[in-house]
């Protein structure tokens, strides 16, 4: 446990009319090391993960935490993008400068600015992380990407619109309690099951209530190693932070299986010595509802094809024997690319001090995070131990 989490901050998501992308980062920046209670000054290093692909016509963005207090200047940073899991691979970066003690804290930023750009645009800028050779052309961009596997998911296992409709309706739930939420509304089971006008179907089996929003955002959060963690004001230790990357070409991997998810899991569980059965809660990349169904098997919550029987009995419901996303998850949350990583780190980190309000999961004591980039492409899996 070399790096542990000593402050965070963490915006609202969703449409942010008037706000940019410069004064998401700032703001975030000063209130993470305000709550860690340490100054500018004493950041060794600045990573700031910002996925962009043409949502911000500023590209060199990693300068911009600086602009939070002039006496940051001088400290490197570096901008890092791996899709989807932009966020994680920020927050393993800054663990990584600890692990090498070539820093003992590290300020790292999650941010993007999606609603400003339009919707054709959108979907070009996400598709993007596909492999467009062979996936570029697919209708509806990457909605049609997870349409297309969620397809394969129903003929090889059966049509699981039941299960999709449970999870949707789980993650809109907890997400009425989360203040930083997008959506905060508890649609029900029926609405999520059913097509309707307002939930017409997007690609293949997928509804809208299938799938994340389109979001601006940002979270930031401050690790530091952990002898210094422990003489501060709390400290959330990673007992595990792992890293897989996989093929991008969907055509050369069994794409129902995330075997790039199960690996890091794997890996995760063995280097912190724990089981599935130690976990309080899990906060996964629920960018669409099939996401999370294949993700459960990924994880070894369930055997493949049989992740359908969690959702629909309640076992990864708040109350459920491993609660999933009681932060709402992407799906109500919302999912501004760069900025999801890390808050998913700073809402479990909320979790461990007991400071996670109407979604706190009782007596949380040990917290998994998965956040994937593009189809289980980019794989990281964090599990976060309270250590003061």
């Amino acid at each position: 446990m070399t790096a542990c989490i000593v402050g965070w901050a963490h915006s609202r998501f969703g449409k942010l009319e008037g706000e940019t992308l410069e004064g998401l980062i700032t703001k975030m920046s000063s209130e993470a090391l305000d709550h860690a209670g340490i100054g500018p000054d004493e950041v060794d290093e600045i990573v700031l993960g910002h996925f962009n692909a043409g949502f911000s016509a500023q590209d060199f963005t990693a300068s911009l935490v600086l602009q939070a207090d002039d006496r940051l200047r001088f400290k490197p940073a570096t901008r890092v993008e791996n899709a989807c899991a932009t966020g994680s691979a920020a927050v393993r970066q800054g663990i990584r400068a600890i692990d090498a003690n070539a820093a003992r804290i590290v300020l790292v930023v999650g941010a993007e600015q999606m609603t400003t750009t339009s919707g054709p645009e959108i979907g070009k800028n996400l598709l993007k992380a596909s492999y467009l050779p062979e996936e570029g052309d697919t209708p509806a961009g990457f909605a049609g990407v997870f349409g297309k596997i969620a397809q394969a998911y129903f003929q090889r296992y059966g049509d699981q619109s039941d299960a999709l409709a449970m999870i949707a309706a789980k993650n809109h739930k907890n997400g009425v309690d989360n203040p930083y939420a997008q959506m905060r509304k508890d649609f029900g089971y029926e609405f999520c099951r059913h097509e309707s006008e307002k939930n017409p179907f997007v690609a293949g089996p997928l509804k809208r209530t299938d799938c994340s929003l389109v979001s601006d955002g940002a979270a930031a959060l401050v690790l530091a190693d952990t002898a210094t963690a422990l003489k501060m004001r709390r400290a959330v230790a990673f007992r595990a932070n792992e890293h897989v990357q996989d093929f991008l070409p969907m055509s050369k991997r069994d794409i129902l299986a995330f075997e790039g998810c199960e690996q890091a899991w794997d890996q995760a569980l063995k280097r912190a010595g724990v089981t599935l059965d130690d976990l309080s809660f899990v906060e996964t990349h629920d960018c669409f509802t099939i996401a999370e169904l294949i993700e459960y098997e990924a994880m070894g919550l369930a055997k493949p094809g049989e992740g359908a029987k969690l959702a629909l009995d309640g076992e990864t419901a708040k109350d459920g024997r491993l609660p999933v996303n009681p932060s709402g998850g992407l799906k109500a949350k919302g999912h501004p690319i760069g900025a999801t990583g890390v808050s998913m780190h700073v809402l479990s980190a909320m979790q461990l001090v007991g400071e996670a309000g109407g979604i706190q999961v009782p007596g949380a004591k040990l917290g998994g995070i998965f956040n994937m980039g593009g189809a289980a492409v980019a794989n990281y899996v964090s599990i976060l131990d309270r250590i003061r």
